[in-house]
């Protein structure tokens, strides 16, 4: 998972998160009810499934502190 940058946020595409993989464009999946709570926003993240590089959906701020815990750099 990596976190949504403010870069992602100033280019919003129709209110979701376009990202560029293999010179092919990406659509991030933000669920309705995210979406109703605010989401895309600082905070959040970004996952995608290392099977398929393509699959990307949002993690939103609340359930990733509840259940994950950040890599240390």
């Amino acid at each position: 998972m990596r976190p949504v940058t403010q870069n992602d946020l100033d280019n919003l595409d129709g209110g979701r998160i376009g990202i560029e993989i293999d010179n092919s464009y990406n659509i991030v999946s933000v669920s309705q009810q995210d979406r109703m709570n605010g989401s895309p926003k600082i905070g959040d993240m970004i996952a995608r499934n290392p099977k398929n590089v393509f699959d990307l959906w949002l993690v939103n701020e609340q359930y990733f502190n509840d259940n994950f815990e950040r890599a240390e750099d």
